[in-house]
């Protein structure tokens, strides 16, 4: 009898794909990917044995039509302990038995949730008796060779979280190569290419980059450029130094984003080095990010750049169908691109997760440079697994990392962070001079402020930036200004980015001009937006709040710092505030005292963090997830990736049609195959909804689905737009009073 992995239509099996052929391409294909580690032996048997459930009648019944779900996963998990021993064998078993359906928890936890653990599925009477023939097809190495790690011997606890990140490596290689193989034998049998993985080489991409540079206005000697060159010039040359942990602290308007590039690829060609990737915080400025660089790498940069980033959930992209041309090309989201751009969240989570569908990816990370942009923005109730997966990306995967920032956080163990960075090296040239030379603002401290006192202050500046902490301040605040004179604006995530763009060239043409702006925004102007006001109020926050804030005052360096003023404010109002944020700003007030005059410096910044990490303690790994490991057996991979979220909140994305391109996207979705490609597109026109809003939007009916049958909610679409305000965009509250009010004449 034949066993087949895949099937066709076509009932004399002439073109369906042998088993064995696919187990063994599987193999060698994840052997190849895991190569980078040292993790080859392993990764080539989780290759082999992870269909073996499929020699069996009932699963080759299901090839030919039979509705019967049948576990393939199983079978190879329990050959591989039986084979290998506990230890190895569960490494392995865990990837093996979760290669569809997720690494699972190794044991059930004390709380008795309802989770199918790795030893229960393990233990569980098998459904299905395996062929013997397997045996004769598939033959299995005796002693797999080991990846050489480099173990904490001192910290068990620290050593075993070491090995849960192994697991998930060479769960990322075999999902990639099962991924791989799959799709290229569908579209053999569609007659299609095969997936082009054929990108520019990093020495192409670095000497287009040297092109790029050479232009004169990155040879200037006079001013902010004579700086900018310097910083350049220094940043390339330590690009010799040996792999491993880098900070680039260069304050705003030093050219940090070209200068980590030219590191990066330099980095790379000379120690052999696969790629670049740029982990930013904020989706609002990937795109930005990624065309500065696209820019810089000329011909090639439309080919060699991939963003990958998505408010929509991929896993609900996942559709039942497994030949889908659209799970298939999602999947192949694996990060082969030389250079990657993408977001903290999508980095981090993927680093913590248990699909495959975003643990594909990971081992491409391995052996490359990784540039961790504005570091300081990293959630505090995750900082201790965050440092701890950089450095084990470093120590165990040849990863360099350079943390990237104007407000380095104290995250070397020298600064007293527990189990912190160790053996950090600084690209830039003496960064205290630095920010010396690059300061251009006062920052100074004016007490509290009612709201009244600020728009009094605020209407008598020609030009001026105030951010506050709370959007509902930030609307109030512009109605207020906006009945009191003109050239009021306000920026707010409740727009859409295509019109925060708009509302923001329409800023930068008049600031240019001189004309009146006053603009009222949240603190998502900080996320790396390009402007620049004379004066900048901002409300109390942390310390890097109020740096960020002070990038966006005087920025190209037109005045004096003595006059050009950021007046830190405390709200009199009662405008609520999270707790967290009253304590980064009772952390700033402290070091604002000691540091008077000197406050954006990197002594200043560095008490700063000290203390907001004093303060937090324990709170620095909330979910204890560094010590939740406590055998190989028992590693919690599903509760690790449910309790590593970046971002605590139930948010639904809701497309907003602002203009003819997203209604023609909207449009598209009813009929395109590959809807993955349309929902990028859509990023632009997305305003992120809490649940309490989107359930006002629902019951008013002014949100609907965009082809329930087949995308559920994934897709919802503003219907009533007269909820969308061309001023502060998307408003929710009392929506069916409003869709009434907007038929009235």
């Amino acid at each position: 009898m034949k066993y087949y992995a895949h099937s066709s239509p076509e009932e004399s099996k002439a073109d369906w794909q042998l088993l064995s052929s696919h187990l063994q391409k599987v193999g060698e294909l994840a052997a190849q990917k895991s190569s980078h580690f040292g993790g080859q032996g392993l990764a080539e048997i989780s290759g082999l044995l992870h269909d073996l459930g499929k020699y069996c009648a009932e699963f080759q019944a299901r090839l030919e039509g039979s509705p019967k779900k049948v576990d393939h996963a199983t079978w190879g998990a329990r050959i591989a302990l039986e084979k290998y021993g506990p230890n190895v064998g569960h490494l392995l078993a865990y990837g093996i038995a979760g290669h569809h359906a997720g690494l699972a928890d190794g044991a059930e936890e004390v709380s008795g949730q309802a989770i199918t653990s790795l030893a229960g599925r393990l233990q569980a009477e098998p459904a299905t008796q395996l062929d013997p023939i397997w045996k004769d097809e598939i033959a299995l190495p005796g002693s797999p060779s080991l990846p050489g790690l480099t173990l904490d011997p001192k910290n068990r606890s620290y050593g075993l979280f070491q090995l849960s990140v192994l697991g998930r490596m060479l769960y990322s290689c075999l999902v990639d190569a099962d991924f791989i193989d799959t799709d290229n034998y569908y579209r053999q049998l569609a007659s299609e290419p095969v997936r082009n993985e054929q990108f520019p080489s990093l020495e192409q991409l670095k000497q287009q980059l040297d092109h790029y540079l050479s232009q004169s206005r990155f040879q200037s000697e006079e001013g902010i450029n004579a700086t900018r060159k310097r910083i350049l010039t220094h940043v390339r040359k330590q690009s010799e130094l040996t792999p491993g942990l880098f900070t680039l602290n260069v304050p705003t308007g030093g050219g940090k984003t070209l200068s980590s590039l030219a590191f990066a690829l330099d980095h790379a060609v000379k120690h052999g080095l696969r790629r670049v990737i740029l982990v930013i915080p904020f989706t609002s400025i990937v795109e930005q990010n990624a065309q500065v660089w696209r820019d810089a790498l000329g011909s090639y940069g439309e080919e060699a750049v991939l963003e990958h980033h998505s408010a929509f959930d991929q896993e609900k992209m996942d559709f039942s169908d497994p030949k889908s041309k659209d799970k298939l090309r999602l999947a192949a989201e694996n990060w082969e691109a030389p250079i990657v751009v993408t977001t903290a969240v999508q980095f981090f989570e993927s680093l913590f997760a248990n699909r495959s569908s975003r643990c594909r990816k990971l081992h491409n990370i391995a052996n490359s440079v990784v540039i961790l942009d504005e570091a300081q923005t990293l959630p505090v109730k995750l900082l201790r697994p965050c440092v701890a997966m950089i450095k084990e990306m470093s120590a165990n995967y040849c990863t360099s990392v350079v943390v990237c920032t104007a407000t380095q956080p104290a995250l070397t163990k020298e600064s007293g962070f527990a189990d912190g960075l160790e053996g950090v090296r600084e690209l830039a040239p003496d960064p205290e001079q630095l920010h010396q030379e690059l300061e251009r603002v006062a920052v100074t401290h004016v007490g509290p402020k009612t709201d009244e006192e600020l728009v009094d202050e605020l209407m008598v500046q020609q030009q001026v930036l105030c951010i506050v902490n709370n959007r509902r301040h930030a609307r109030s605040l512009f109605d207020r200004m906006r009945a009191e004179g003109d050239g009021v604006y306000h920026l707010t995530t409740l727009m859409c980015a295509e019109h925060r763009s708009a509302v923001l060239d329409d800023i930068r043409k008049k600031l240019k001009a001189g004309e009146t702006v006053r603009l009222i925004s949240t603190s998502l102007i900080e996320a790396g937006v390009d402007v620049d006001f004379p004066i900048v109020y901002r409300a109390e926050a942390g310390l890097d709040s109020v740096a960020q804030a002070a990038g966006r005052c005087n920025r190209e360096g037109r005045y004096s710092a003595t006059e050009s003023l950021v007046r830190v404010f405390q709200v009199a109002d009662d405008w609520a505030e999270p707790p967290e944020l009253t304590q980064y700003a009772s952390a700033f007030r402290s070091v604002y005292r000691n540091h008077t005059g000197k406050l954006l410096l990197p002594e200043a910044v560095e008490a700063y963090f000290k203390e907001v990490y004093w303060m937090k303690g324990k709170e620095l790994d909330h979910h204890n997830l560094l010590t939740s490991v406590t055998a190989i057996d028992r590693i919690p991979y599903e509760r690790m990736a449910k309790c590593f979220s970046m971002i605590e909140s139930n948010m639904q994305p809701v497309i907003v049609q602002f203009n003819k391109e997203a209604e023609k996207l909207v449009a598209s979705l009813s009929y395109a195959d590959k809807a993955g490609s349309i929902a990028r597109k859509l990023q632009r026109y997305l305003v992120q909804v809490p649940e309490q809003g989107l359930k006002a939007l629902m019951k008013a009916g002014a949100v609907a689905p965009v082809n329930e049958g087949r995308f559920g909610y994934q897709f919802l679409v503003l219907e009533n737009y007269g909820l969308y305000s061309k001023e502060a965009g998307l408003s929710w509250d009392e929506p069916e009073y409003i869709a009434s009010e907007s038929l009235s004449i």
